[in-house]
């Protein structure tokens, strides 16, 4: 019954996080958000008491359940130790713990923390990359399918599916998540959880708790047979069946010594049990059901469909291509309504790509820059900032983007727009154009006569202190390929 309770859950979490991150519907998504929100580092980041406590409670009562059930990246990594151990069985082995390595890159980890440097705590936060490789690998195949089922739909007059943009966001964070489930991939196949129990930052701090959790396997000294076949089938190296312990620090509640042992000499029991040596691991159980292999398909080939992304040629009504705008160059990147400044971005944001994911209006993609690698940043090219629109405040779990409402968002000022003169239609062909102002939500813009080479032109005028740098009228600039008029973004954002 455990076993079953332990599957399911898993299952129904790794279920959400991924529906989550795929963007299904903002109908379900702003309903199953809490999922991203009960995870440790989200929380921890967030300062999220309850959800802090409840985690280590958990741990305190169960062991290290939360790396099984609630980890979207260990129930991953289960996922390719299945596949391994398909190819071949009982190929586990004890080995010692590695502290050094552990509570090294923790102290790393936690010094990064602490001084902002967020390319380190960016790559190693388990939550994080995981939502990186869905993004970046499985969200492309998802996107191809709905627009498939888009086209089929539009041809019998039903429009139950809309097409979306399939684009690839950063080269950088695509190279980070194919390698990122490469190496774990290989780890996992091979070793089993080689990451949750040497480099995980996560999975260390809960291994201070779980050495005290209350239930554990024990051993029956009378029925054990010395098989070895508990240590053979343990992923996480813990168990040495010679000196008849388990590393309590290190198992992740998987279960699978108690389903291997022939001999019903291992059960689940609290602490207190007398006559039993005292075998220090909780259980739990990983067999996958058929629908996890359908899964794993799915993200093999995925890689191939961000590749195709680009594929799509814009056109207009069939005829002239039209040219992609390029990315200006902004003096200070601009972060999204509710972040409140860029420091409070890059101290609290993991770079898990969920506000990226949730955007509808394509503006949010990762940074490139080394200091913020990967952490959100506006940019109007393919859409612009809806004042409307909230549902990235709605679904950050750490508190780098706050919650906020449609009312207070119209009063956040994230930049300013900067007009350019030698890109301006007017200037350059003497053409009336005007767009930028006819556009603006917040009436920042008014377009004035000004003599230009001898000719009288209209020209843009931004007050800046009504402008709220929602990037409409860099999106809607008709010039190309950079925009006459961009958005920079305010350090520090200003509420009226």
């Amino acid at each position: 019954m455990l076993r079953k309770i332990r599957i399911s859950l898993a299952v129904i979490c790794f279920v959400l996080i991924n529906l989550l991150f795929l963007g299904v519907s903002w109908g379900i998504s702003q309903h199953i958000a809490w999922i991203a929100k009960i995870q440790f580092l989200p929380a921890l980041l967030a300062l999220d008491y309850g959800v802090l406590l409840g985690l280590i409670a958990l741990t305190l009562l169960f062991g290290r359940i939360y790396c099984s059930v609630i980890c979207p990246l260990g129930v991953m990594q289960d996922l390719f130790g299945w596949m391994g151990k398909k190819a071949k069985k009982n190929r586990y082995h004890h080995s010692p713990e590695k502290k050094w390595l552990r509570y090294g890159v923790l102290a790393v980890f936690i010094i990064c923390l602490i001084v902002g440097f967020a390319p380190v705590t960016t790559l190693l936060a388990p939550y994080s990359a995981y939502g990186r490789v869905v993004n970046s690998l499985f969200r492309p195949l998802y996107d191809l399918l709905n627009n498939g089922l888009a086209t089929i739909e539009s041809g019998h007059d039903s429009y139950v599916f809309s097409e979306v943009q399939i684009w690839m966001r950063s080269v950088t964070t695509f190279v980070v998540a194919l390698l990122t489930i490469v190496v774990l991939g290989f780890l996992a196949w091979r070793n089993g959880r080689t990451y949750c129990n040497t480099i995980c930052p996560v999975g260390t701090i809960l291994s201070f708790f779980s050495r005290f959790s209350l239930m554990r396997v024990q051993l029956n000294k009378e029925k054990c047979k010395n098989c070895s076949l508990c240590e053979k089938n343990c992923k996480t190296s813990a168990i040495d069946f010679k000196a008849g312990t388990v590393d309590a620090s290190r198992c992740v509640a998987c279960g699978d010594c108690i389903d291997k042992c022939k001999h019903d000499a291992l059960h689940y029991r609290p602490l207190k049990s007398s006559n039993l040596q005292i075998f220090k691991s909780p259980i739990t159980n990983t067999k996958p059901d058929a629908s996890r292999r359908a899964f794993v398909t799915g993200a093999l080939l995925a890689t191939g469909a961000a590749a195709m992304a680009q594929a799509k040629i814009k056109v207009d009504g069939g005829m002239a291509v039209i040219e992609d705008k390029l990315v200006p160059q902004r003096e200070t990147p601009v972060t999204p309504p509710g972040s409140i400044s860029a420091y409070n971005m890059n101290r609290h944001c993991t770079a898990c790509q969920l506000c990226v994911s949730a955007c509808p209006n394509n503006v949010l993609r990762p940074s490139t820059d080394p200091l913020k690698l990967m952490q959100p940043e506006m940019s109007f090219e393919r859409g612009y900032c809806r004042p409307e629109c909230t549902r990235c405040s709605q679904v950050c779990p750490t508190g780098a983007i706050r919650a906020i409402t449609k009312e207070e968002k119209t009063a956040i000022h994230i930049g300013h727009a900067v007009w350019i003169e030698r890109n301006c239609i007017p200037v350059t062909n003497g053409d009336h154009c005007g767009a930028c102002a006819r556009h603006c939500p917040a009436e920042a813009i008014q377009m004035v006569a000004r003599e230009i080479n001898g000719a009288q032109v209209e020209v843009p005028v931004v007050n800046t202190e009504k402008c709220i740098g929602c990037g409409k009228c860099e999106n809607l600039c008709p010039a190309r390929p950079f925009s006459a008029i961009y958005v920079e973004g305010n350090k520090m954002h200003q509420i009226n």
